[in-house]
């Protein structure tokens, strides 16, 4: 197979398997199944059901009282759009990685036709060289933060609709900086970013995520989460898991949403320019709670008295 076919062959399933969260995280999950080395499929899979999870929770029964119509479309782009972003130049690498294992030499030039971090395309061939599994992990995990940045995070439209506005300060709310973990057993597991705006504390939150995801004590259980449960987008996949009797509150995402398409520079790929990177592979402090369990279910009870005081509220001025 010569090179340009390589390209248009990766190019086509990254294409077909990039169409929304739900294909997205499924690919993940499988890459991971066939090549476990590379850790960052499987965390990118569990957090990718997270931002489905809060797609859909934009359409489920609270949300739509205490939030606007508004806002709660550009909060679903916003989780939409780096979801997408993040896609498209990962899974190229991923395929790349695959290619090259396969055919037993380095293929990493290719990243290039993709318009990947020339930062990206160095790392990987160091890992094919020292095969450091935890430093390949910590790199895609730094690679993924810088991507969303200008993209997503200094957008004017995302800053203007989403980040700057007054629904957004009130985000811990509704899980929107939480990353949770769940397993067969009805527990919860995982942490918060705070900042989610700075690329150091997202960074620190991946960091924070893959330390949990990889325990030795939790591991096996999120893995047969993942294999047993299919992802719908809906928190319901979870929840119906719990210590407690929930019914369904949220879609299901496919059901919910239409097929997006996106766009983006170019030029906003290649984020790396030779900055110092190296104080971002320190070792992560992970908070002493994460388990989750307690702490999400009073926080269901909490949202469900705010909204029905803001939908009071709304009734009120109307």
């Amino acid at each position: 197979m010569n090179e340009r076919l390589m390209i248009r062959r990766i190019q086509h399933e990254m294409e077909s398997c990039n169409i929304d969260n739900i294909s997205r995280t499924i690919s993940y999950a499988k890459f991971y199944e066939r090549n476990p080395e590379i850790k960052w499929a499987f965390l990118a899979s569990m957090v990718s059901r997270n931002a489905g999870w809060c797609m859909t929770d934009l359409l489920g029964t609270w949300c739509q009282k205490a939030l606007s119509d508004e806002f709660r479309y550009w909060l679903f782009l916003t989780y939409e759009k780096a979801n997408w972003l993040i896609f498209r130049d990962a899974f190229p690498q991923l395929l790349i990685y695959e290619l090259s294992k396969k055919k037993g030499k380095p293929l990493f030039h290719l990243v290039e036709a993709f318009s990947v971090s020339s930062f990206m395309k160095r790392e990987w061939e160091i890992f094919f060289k020292n095969r450091n599994e935890k430093r390949l992990l910590l790199s895609l995990i730094i690679n993924e933060q810088h991507l969303i940045q200008l993209p997503v995070i200094e957008d004017r439209y995302f800053n203007k609709y989403v980040f700057k506005s007054f629904p957004y300060r009130f985000q811990d709310l509704f899980h929107f900086n939480t990353v949770l973990f769940p397993t067969l057993d009805g527990q919860l597991y995982g942490c918060t970013v705070k900042g989610f705006r700075k690329v150091h504390a997202r960074i620190q939150l991946g960091k924070c995520l893959a330390a949990i995801l990889f325990h030795p004590l939790y591991y096996e259980k999120f893995h047969l989460f993942s294999n047993i449960v299919p992802h719908t987008g809906s928190r319901y996949d979870f929840e119906r898991y719990l210590p407690i009797h929930k019914t369904r509150e949220t879609p299901f995402l496919r059901t919910a949403y239409p097929i997006v398409s996106h766009h983006i520079d170019e030029r906003e790929s290649n984020w790396f320019h030779g900055q110092r990177l190296n104080h971002f592979y320190g070792v992560v402090k992970t908070p002493k709670q994460v388990h989750l369990t307690d702490w999400y279910l009073k926080k269901q009870e909490q949202l469900r008295v705010i909204c029905l005081v803001e939908e009071y509220l709304k009734g009120r001025k109307g």
